[in-house]
Parts: structure tokens; sequence; C-alpha cells
């Protein structure tokens, strides 16, 4: 078993980077060499700046359709609109837009919160810790819902009584609850920034939450009837959490599970929980660049328009040390993931164990 790589002290999701030399330096220097961590300020700046322009034509066209079903369509632009804003966020939060940590902060803060109507401090929070130990037991939150369970021991507790059905149909049920994802999003960060956990810039994040939910709901429900207006918050809410569970569930789910006091270097606890999704540029823009897991999980400031170049040098290395590189369909991964969930949901012994582990078992 290599050796464990001590993770960072911080709260950064920015910072998640390895201490030390291992098989993950040489990568480290290879990538860097090649330019691929370069800033993109072009292609950041035209998409922060596209933003506002979007944002004002949508409310415009909003306004112009008025008092119709049609605003059901445009319940659907908005839901995609938010969710791309929210992925451009991500970026900021990595650190892949500027080199000033603040402005990358401001960014992030500005997008999640004032536009989006999420939390930024709740979710660098929760993500920093999956980026940490993504599929680990009890150190990834990611694989802690409430409602579906990724483990043998979670599907047991939860076996029992009302839930015992739900958690035998899991898979089937798991898109269908995306549903209220968007809902649950926008909760949570209610939550945190109201609770009394430590959280910077709290009168900032509360402001941003109070203004943008305000003025949401306002344009909402003064152009819309009642009736209409709960219809329309109901499909962009519901389809902005399905958009948002289908960028970021099948890069991980059905991948390896780590037993909590299992050790992994920091090359192999990215590479080998994480999958890749083959697919077009069509398909980069549609999951903003989340399709390429692995790069994002080993260099989380490389801006989103090197990952694709970077995917290519990153599986040949993993090759060349035997570092299994998991590559599938999109739909192949969504399937992957159904079946992984389904069969812990019927009490079937975890069938994507760590690998690590049953070698060492095995020794």
């Amino acid at each position: 078993m290599p050796d464990a790589l001590s993770a960072p002290r911080t709260t950064a999701v920015r910072t998640t980077k390895p201490k030390g030399g291992n098989d993950f330096t040489a990568l480290s220097q290879a990538v860097t060499s090649s330019g691929l961590m370069r800033r993109r300020y072009g292609y950041y700046w035209t998409k922060l700046l596209a933003v506002p322009v979007v944002i004002a034509a949508m409310v415009l066209v909003f306004i112009w359709i008025g008092e119709s079903w049609w605003q059901l369509a445009t319940a659907v632009v908005f839901a995609v609109m938010f969710t791309q804003i929210a992925m451009l966020g991500h970026d900021a939060a990595h650190r892949q837009i500027f080199r000033s940590g603040r402005w990358n902060d401001w960014t992030s803060l500005v997008i999640a919160n004032l536009i989006v109507g999420m939390s930024y401090g709740w979710w660098q929070h929760k993500h920093t810790k999956h980026h940490a130990n993504p599929n680990k037991i009890g150190a990834d939150p990611d694989i802690e819902l409430p409602v579906v369970s990724f483990t043998p021991d979670q599907a047991a507790r939860r076996r029992h009584g009302p839930l015992g059905w739900l958690m035998a149909h899991q898979g089937v049920f798991f898109f269908p609850i995306l549903l209220f994802e968007g809902l649950s999003l926008h909760a949570s960060g209610v939550r945190r920034v109201f609770s009394r956990e430590p959280l910077r810039r709290r009168p900032v994040e509360i402001a941003f939450l109070v203004v943008r939910t305000a003025s949401y709901l306002t344009l909402v429900f003064l152009v819309l009837s009642p009736g209409l207006a709960f219809a329309f918050l109901g499909v962009q809410l519901g389809l902005f959490g399905v958009y948002m569970g289908m960028a970021f569930a099948p890069n991980h789910k059905g991948m390896p599970i780590v037993p909590a006091d299992v050790k992994i270097d920091f090359l192999r606890r990215q590479v080998l929980m994480s999958r890749d999704i083959r697919g077009s540029r069509l398909l980069d823009t549609a999951m903003g660049g989340l399709n390429y897991q692995i790069e994002h999980h080993l260099f989380p400031s490389m801006p989103r328009p090197h990952l694709r170049k970077a995917s290519g040098l990153i599986a040949d290395y993993c090759r060349e040390r035997g570092v299994a590189y998991s590559q599938t369909g999109l739909w192949e991964s969504y399937g992957i993931m159904v079946r992984h969930i389904n069969r812990v949901g019927l009490g079937e012994r975890d069938p994507f164990e760590c690998p690590l582990l049953q070698q060492r078992q095995a020794v």
C-alpha cells in the first residue's frame, strides 16, 4: 500500500494539493511545463461579461411574454441558464479564473449568492471535503445523502420502516429525486448562513441571498398570476436540480468506495475514485467541464478549456504506472451509477470496493 499524503490544512476548495514527492510529482511537472495551468482570461472574461447580458435578455423576454403558459418553456431556459452560471462559479471557487484568491472568492460569492441563490460558503465547505477524500466513508459528504444510500451500511440502517421499499428501489427513484435537489440546494445554503457554524463573510452572504430571493420572487409574482407563478418556479427549480445532479452525479457514483481506515496516495485517491465522460465539445459545455473529473480532481485550478487536452496526457501517464483510468460514455455512466445504488439498496455487498484495499488483503 502506498504511503498516504496528509490532506491540506485549509478549507479552500482550490488548494486540494499533495505534499512531498510521489507519482504525482512527475505528472504535475509535465502538466505545468505544457502550459495547461496557464490562465485563460479571454475565455473567462467573455463568459463573465455574458452573464449579465443573458440575464437581462431573459428577464425582458419573461416580462414580454407575460401571463402565458409559454412561461413554462421560459422556466426551462432559466434552469439551464442558472446551472451554467453556477458551473462558472465552480470554476472561480477553484481559482481557475484569476490568480488572485480575493477576485475568485468575490466572483464566486456574486455568482452563487446573488445570481444563483446558493450559499457559496456552504457549498465551499462541503465541496472541499469531497475533493480531499472522494468516495471515502465518513469523509466525503457527497456519499452521505439523506435519501440515497451508497454503502451497504447506509442501506442497512434505512431498510426498515416506511423507507424500506423505497430503499430497495432507490436506483429507479434517483432521477425523480433530483427534481427536489434544486430546492434542497437553496434551502441548505439558507440554513448554513443562519446557523451558528463558522462562515466567512456571513453578512455579505445573507445580504446577497436576501436581495436575490426577494427580487426573483417579486419579478415572478408581479408578472404571473399565483398559480402560474408556482408552476413556473416548480419547473425552474425542478429542472435546475435535475441538470445539476446529472452533471455532478456520474463522476463518482458507482466508483470504488474507500473504507474509513484506508489511506491512499494523492494520485490514486483522485484517479481511482473518479470517472471521465467521453464526448464532444458540446458535452464539455453542457457539463461545464465536469466530464473531465479525473483531471479536475488532480488539478482543481486548471482552467476548464485545458481539461480536454490534459486528459490524454494524464490517461497515458496513469496507464504507464498501472493506475486504472476510467472513461465511459454519458449514458453508460448513468447505467453504472443506477446499477450500483440498486445493488446497494437491495442489500448486495458493495461491488465497487477499493481496489487498493483488495490488494492489501490479498497479501
